[in-house]
């Protein structure tokens, strides 16, 4: 069992009247349980709560003026076992559940096709758990980490191209490998401790032996220690904030610690 302590504060200027869309709380769901949880957004009072992705999660509508400013703190007690991959069966695929199926297919960050001819020939013989831990320490080794601003909405396979990116093209990138090997995958936006820099953290999740897996291939947070907050088909569908207008950062902070 695992139990972490989460701080996340961001401010924002308004150009104009803004609705925003906010996902930042830590889901409620199995291996996880959020306590002591509080959200503050302003300076206006209103918020609509609805239900995230797949139903995994929460996320709040919010219209602001001229600034916003979030405020969310939680203990999250964490207790779920790391996977051995190397014991985990892909799942035929007439066994799949409905749930799955629909990550199976492109999304706009991550194409299926991009990545068929490297899969075939970097990682032939491989299947199930086996071929995605290859396929995470190959991302892993052939990838340096950072960001440019060129790179901000680069898809998978853009990502790779530049072989440079944060979390969330690492993430973009076995999500697209294993959708191509036919193996469900989907996009995790997670809080986990050992991140440098500390921030939102992005990971995959893949769809192995009848049930979902988290797996990092920046190899930063393990899924003990991860906390997440929503699920989707890529980055899209779990921004931490959407903006329906023009709004500019003042400052964003994320601090994850064991409690």
């Amino acid at each position: 069992m695992t139990h972490l302590q989460i701080s996340a504060d961001l401010s924002y200027r308004l150009a104009a009247p803004c609705t925003i869309l906010v996902q930042v709380e830590v889901a409620a769901t199995a291996g996880q349980k959020p306590v002591d949880a509080r959200i503050d957004i302003g300076p206006a009072t209103g918020k609509t709560i609805v239900p995230a992705h797949d139903g995994i999660g929460t996320r709040l509508w919010t219209t602001q003026q001229e600034q916003l400013t979030i405020s969310y703190a939680a203990q999250v007690a964490i207790d779920r076992a790391n996977p051995d991959f190397a014991a985990l069966p892909a799942t035929a695929l007439p066994d799949l559940p409905g749930e799955a199926v629909p990550y199976l297919f492109n999304s706009l960050y991550c194409s299926v096709h991009a990545f068929d001819q490297l899969v075939a020939t970097e990682f032939a013989g491989l299947n199930g758990g086996p071929l995605v831990a290859a396929m995470a320490d190959y991302i892993r080794q052939t990838m340096r980490y950072g960001s440019d601003a060129d790179n901000v909405h680069n898809d998978a396979g853009q990502s790779f191209a530049a072989r440079k990116g944060v979390c969330r093209d690492y993430a973009h990138i076995l999500i697209s490998m294993a959708r191509s090997a036919n193996i469900p995958a989907r996009f995790a936006s997670t809080y986990a401790p050992d991140v440098s820099p500390q921030d939102f953290h992005a990971v995959a999740e893949v769809f192995l032996d009848g049930r979902w897996h988290l797996v990092d291939p920046t190899g930063m947070a393990k899924p003990s220690d991860m906390a997440v907050i929503g699920i989707g088909r890529d980055a899209t569908d779990v921004s931490f904030l959407t903006a329906f207008g023009a709004m500019n950062m003042v400052e964003q902070r994320v601090r994850v610690t064991r409690a």
